[in-house]
């Protein structure tokens, strides 16, 4: 209604006018916000992802930040239920699978070129490098997270975590260069002040 009536009040030439300015008061305020020539209103910072319920130590705002919530939660109850620390399950999740978020072969269907299947990368292949772990240690299906991590927790476990957790680690893959980098990334979800490192 209001655009009709100024359609006859300004006729056709200024109604075209006054589009055209609109469009170029628009397109200069955007301009001006990308190049932060104006200063917006103050937005409420997001809330903070809670961290998962008993785990310990807390997890630090970089593991937070990183592990998916769900995931988060996986490696606190495995680490509780067979005391091994969370921070090393989660970052043995890293190293192989970012979490379950890689696509490399392997991770969500099938297995790797060694063998290894699912999140925690656990072989999962009878005769391959990387064995047939899974028939020991898991339950159910390599490629879901919620099975793959308490396997990869019953693992190192058996290979000796609570005396040795390097050599557990080592068991795990066979490369010093690997527990160096998980111990790294166990540190920084794990430790107070460890998302500095």
């Amino acid at each position: 209604m209001i655009a009709l009536g100024l359609v006859k009040v300004l006729g056709l030439r200024g109604t075209v006018i006054l589009a055209c300015l609109l469009v170029l008061v628009v397109t200069a305020y955007g301009v001006a916000q990308d190049l932060g020539l104006l200063e917006l209103p103050a937005r409420a910072a997001p809330a903070p992802r809670k961290p998962a319920a008993g785990c310990r130590p807390t997890p630090t705002r970089a593991a937070v930040a990183d592990v998916p919530r769900f995931y988060l939660r996986w490696y606190c109850q495995a680490g509780a239920r067979y005391r091994v620390p969370w921070p090393v399950l989660a970052a043995i999740g890293k190293v192989e699978s970012d979490h379950g978020r890689s696509r490399l072969p392997g991770v969500r269907s099938g297995s790797n070129w060694a063998g290894a299947c699912g999140p925690m990368q656990i072989g999962c292949v009878p005769g391959s490098k990387a064995g047939n772990a899974w028939a020991r240690y898991g339950h159910g299906r390599p490629h879901d997270p919620a099975q793959a991590i308490p396997a990869a927790a019953r693992y190192l476990v058996d290979h000796g975590a609570r005396h040795n957790l390097d050599r557990a680690i080592h068991a795990y893959n066979h490369s010093w260069a690997y527990v160096a980098r998980v111990k790294q990334l166990a540190r920084r979800y794990g430790t107070p002040g460890g998302e500095r490192r």
